[in-house]
């Protein structure tokens, strides 16, 4: 199949997106199917990995993916698990925000849809998990728009997944539960599908629960065998780090297929002049005695989600598996024990999330108005304001009073009245929560503004009218109003970069846009679609930039360590392995220093010794 350019005039430009934890992937509609935009190799995932190299260059992908063992301070994978918050990351000398590494990956992803829709604007529609917070979705859009999308629609992963099912089966009657385990979350919904019409039931959580956390028990596991035969703890090593982590992941993936996997590492790192190597075996069994804390945490949750939905297991017609860490076999195993039956998962849990973005992008293009679905979603998390209490002969403030209640489905308006707490008060301060516990403190706070203008009464006479409006976006506004006035005010909570200033989001944007431009300048122009979707690609290779010249310089690198590595592990000559470690040093301290030339002659010294131990 090949994917053609669009004429603009016959439809309106959107994409379904996926930005993962671990994976991004974007899809359109064509031909009233979605279908998953590929990079110009044919693959479809694209590794949520950002690597900003010695000459300033952006990476994004897999090679950053690679670069994470090489230069593991210019790189940056999981940014997910830090959006929302002020966290800055630090790639060498420059900083970026959560919103900003995400919308490097975004642009990535941009780059993608230029064979189908050229230059043009595009709208998108991204996802996120069901239980990401206000500030967590508002960074989630930031990033789109700073991506250069016209961010459509921000809409949950797991009722993506179920649109993706929907489409199929759009004439049932079914009760679906989609379980959602992926890199660096967690997420269950319900959800009712009858006539076309997709009700979610309730949502449950956990944003900080998912792959990444296995792999980092993996790390644990295989530093302790490290330090059990050389005393050592790896993890106090940058690069040693990295490399467990990267053999985590292989492991992760060996056990769902197999049930042993091996591990090992030559040369993990070098300590006292002596290397330090790790070969362990590690058994499936092993690893889910390991990770069953997690998964039985999932299931405390979708427990807890089938209450809310006031179902009973027994009453799920269809299990749908998300997320990469859903091919875990152990996951297959207890769904089945508690369900009584197997799930579904003959779409790639890795992709249909996004397939479903791109169903919703089709239905709001009209490219699906004839489908017959239509989806409705709840609010993840309830949301209120602060109020007090009466406690002895006063009033104890910090309380939570709900307004739209958790599982409301939106779009949707709530109100409700409150009063004055002292004689002649004359203004009150309307605090904004979300979450579900009853004190304020334990909830996450949105804003806050004040309400003046209160006519002078005694305590309890004048009306206050509180308002919550809640869109399909997840962004509330909130209003207050004397009823007795009419006087109002509201607030809507503003993206991070925003509450900053214009100039703030304006100086972001070309900060990366500058970024961008560098590096589209040393890259090849596709000229065309790989064989799936066009049929060649042609690349200009006779000029090497400097950026392709670092990059070459580090893959010559990791391959110059690894058979050096090899080689210390079939000599027995004391001197031999002095001289090899030595070589090994030099370049792990060129690969450093990120000096070029120091790189390439400790390469070519390293090369000769290869050569003459080898010959």
């Amino acid at each position: 199949m090949a994917i053609e350019k669009l004429d603009p005039a016959s439809f309106r430009p959107i994409v379904g997106i996926d930005l993962g934890t671990t994976n991004s992937a974007v899809a359109y509609i064509h031909e009233g199917r979605p279908h998953v935009i590929p990079s110009e190799t044919g693959e479809r995932l694209l590794p949520s990995v950002v690597l900003l190299d010695a000459e300033g260059q952006v990476v994004v992908g897999q090679d950053a993916r690679d670069g994470l063992v090489a230069m593991p301070d210019r790189a940056i994978a999981a940014v997910k698990r830090l959006m929302g918050t002020s966290d800055t990351i630090k790639l060498g000398s420059q900083t970026f925000l959560p919103e900003e590494i995400s919308a490097l990956i975004l642009k990535e992803l941009r780059q993608r849809l230029v064979t189908i829709y050229g230059e043009q604007m595009v709208e998108a529609v991204i996802t996120v998990p069901a239980y990401f917070n206000d500030a967590q979705r508002r960074a989630t859009k930031q990033a789109g728009e700073l991506a250069g999308f016209v961010v459509e629609r921000i809409i949950n992963e797991p009722t993506a997944a179920a649109l993706a099912y929907g489409l199929d089966h759009s004439g049932d009657h079914k009760h679906v539960l989609v379980y959602d385990l992926g890199g660096g979350t967690f997420d269950v919904s319900v959800v009712t599908l009858e006539e076309g019409v997709l009700e979610v039931k309730a949502s449950n959580g956990n944003r900080r629960l998912g792959g990444e956390d296995f792999d980092w028990r993996l790390v644990d596991w295989m530093a302790g065998q490290v330090y059990e035969t050389s005393g050592v703890d790896p993890r106090e090593d940058l690069r040693a780090r990295a490399i467990l982590k990267e053999l985590a992941e292989r492991a992760k993936w060996t056990l769902s297929d197999e049930p042993e996997a091996t591990i090992e590492s030559p040369l993990l790192m070098v300590h006292d002049d002596h290397p330090v190597i790790l070969q362990t075996k590690i058994h499936r069994d092993q690893f889910v005695s390991m990770i069953q804390p997690w998964l039985d945490e999932t299931f405390t949750l979708v427990m807890d989600v089938l209450q809310q939905a006031e179902l009973g297991p027994d009453a799920i017609d269809e299990v749908l598996l998300v997320g990469g860490s859903t091919r875990i076999p152990r996951v297959h195993e207890m769904i089945a024990q508690y369900f009584g039956r197997p799930a579904r998962s003959e779409v790639d849990p890795e992709l249909v999330v996004a397939l479903g973005a791109a169903v919703q992008a089709g239905i709001k293009s009209g490219a699906l108005s004839n489908s017959g679905i239509v989806a409705t979603d709840v609010a993840p998390f309830s949301m209120g304001i602060a109020t007090a209490r009466p406690f002895g002969y006063g009033w104890r403030p910090g309380y939570f009073a709900p307004i739209i209640k958790r599982n409301t489905a939106v779009p949707c308006t709530q109100t409700q009245i409150f009063t004055t707490l002292s004689d002649g008060q004359d203004t009150i301060e309307v605090e904004v929560y979300q979450g579900e516990d009853e004190l304020v403190a334990n909830n996450y706070n949105l804003g806050s503004f004040l309400l003046n203008g209160i006519p002078s009464a005694p305590a309890g006479t004048e009306n206050i009218e509180v308002t919550f409006r809640y869109n399909l976006n997840g962004i509330l506004e909130a209003t207050a109003r004397i009823i007795s006035t009419k006087h109002a005010k509201s607030i809507v909570v503003q993206d991070g970069l925003e509450r900053h200033s214009a100039s703030a989001l304006e100086q972001s944007r070309a900060r990366l846009e500058a970024l961008w431009d560098n590096m589209l300048e040393t890259q090849p122009v596709q000229t065309s679609l790989d064989d799936e979707f066009a049929d060649v690609f042609e690349v200009d290779d006779e000029t090497l930039t400097e950026k392709d010249f670092a990059l070459e310089l580090a893959d010559q690198a990791e391959v110059t360590m690894k058979d050096l590595e090899a080689l210390m592990q079939e000599t027995t000559d004391k001197a031999e392995r002095k001289r090899l470690i030595s070589c090994l040093e030099k370049i792990k301290g060129a690969l450093t220093a990120e000096d070029p030339n120091t790189l390439q002659d400790a390469i070519d010294e390293a090369l000769d010794l290869l050569f003459d131990l080898e010959s």
